[in-house]
């Protein structure tokens, strides 16, 4: 399928987004969530692809992953205040922390429940090692367990994990954004969410100059951080790119010049609406019922693995009387990455958030890697 085409479609939805946020009832869902339902949707009538594969990659979802993503996070970093980000530091670190935890314990729930090797054979542990990577740190984790264990050659199963992991990831964002949603509607903290959505400070007037900057700008950053990683990988020095971009974004976040520029935010919210649409696009149900009961049990697993991590961070946030948002965001950063937790933290309209979200999301693709060889290589044979 055609990438300009694709684009065409992603960029529409978007706007189909905003425009039904702003103007209909659909303000109560916000438009970080319902381009992910339009995008889901559209790929499964088959209008767009459901998916990237090295078999048959598509290139548009590529460039949205490698490029799109990442400048995202750049865009919307040149808004952060740190004064703010200090307040919302300690809490969100326990409860990611904590989220970690309960993604292993969710992980040996599932499996349980499943019955392990019955259920997925002798690559079960394997299976589960990719889950706790990609539910404590995100999909580059879920990869890596992966490639080590050879999983790409159990076709079937790897296949399936994928198309799960997708539609899981996507559920959970609709879910982390829901729930303060509730809490707070129950409680009757707010009259109103639509303030908090950022509709009115995401728009800007952007000047051909500031544009030009920011776009720049953005591109010099992340082609300087992929270079700083590839430098580190060189000299045997791990140096994860997207902290090299997040200092770097934050620095010129706090230069005079660079804060006077418009439109940041709104290409920040642009690309961030850009990435989640293709979070939608990877929800193929059609792949999933074609998998019969092999993708009951996968969906069953996973289930039981994010219910019960879940279950356990937002306790912890009622117990401890944490801010439900602060706890959604520090679950999205589990489940489905720094970009996704950013994302969530813009649509809850979380400013301060943003940065945490951002730092949480690169320690988990650290710790995230770790805990995925324990869970496979110990953890797992230990109960079977």
């Amino acid at each position: 399928m055609d990438n300009v085409y694709i684009f065409a479609v992603i960029s529409l939805l978007v706007g189909a987004s905003e425009f039904l946020v702003r103007r209909t009832w659909l303000k109560h869902i916000g438009s970080a969530l319902l381009v992910i339902i339009l995008t889901a949707v559209v790929s499964n009538i088959g209008l767009i692809p459901s998916t990237s594969t090295a078999e048959a990659p598509v290139a548009a979802y590529d460039f949205i992953f490698g490029i799109i993503a990442p400048l995202s996070i750049f865009f919307l970093l040149l808004n952060v205040n740190l004064r703010e980000v200090l307040k919302a530091g300690v809490p969100i670190l326990s409860l990611f922390v904590a989220g970690s935890v309960a993604t292993v314990v969710g992980v040996l729930a599932g499996m349980v429940v499943v019955g392990g090797p019955e259920a997925f054979g002798n690559n079960y542990n394997a299976l589960g090692g990719m889950f706790v990577g990609t539910y404590v740190g995100g999909s580059v984790n879920f990869n890596a367990v992966a490639l080590h264990y050879d999983m790409m050659s159990e076709s079937l199963l790897f296949g399936g994990a994928v198309v799960v992991d997708n539609i899981v990831t996507a559920v959970w964002i609709a879910a982390t954004l829901a729930i303060p949603r509730i809490v707070s509607s129950v409680k009757k903290r707010s009259e109103s969410r639509e303030v908090l959505l950022g509709i009115e400070d995401d728009t800007e007037s952007i000047h051909p100059l500031d544009l030009g900057i920011l776009l720049g700008l953005g591109l010099l950053v992340l082609w300087i951080s992929d270079l700083s990683a590839s430098l580190g990988d060189s000299m045997g020095v791990t140096i994860p790119s997207i902290l090299v971009l997040t200092t770097i974004a934050l620095i010129l976040a706090h230069i005079p010049v660079v804060e006077r520029l418009q439109g940041s935010r709104t290409l920040g919210m642009y690309t961030v609406y850009v990435f989640l649409a293709v979070i939608g696009a990877f929800c193929d149900l059609a792949a999933l019922g074609g998998l019969g009961s092999l993708g009951i049990s996968l969906l069953v697993f996973t289930f039981v693995a994010v219910a019960i991590h879940g279950l356990i961070v937002f306790g912890l946030a009622v117990l401890f009387k944490v801010d439900l948002d602060i706890a959604a965001v520090a679950s999205q950063a589990n489940v489905g990455g720094g970009t996704s937790a950013l994302a969530l933290a813009r649509s809850l309209g979380r400013n301060d958030l943003v940065l945490p979200a951002v730092l949480i999301g690169s320690l988990g693709l650290a710790l995230g890697t770790y805990l995925g060889f324990w869970a496979a290589g110990v953890l797992l044979p230990m109960i079977w």
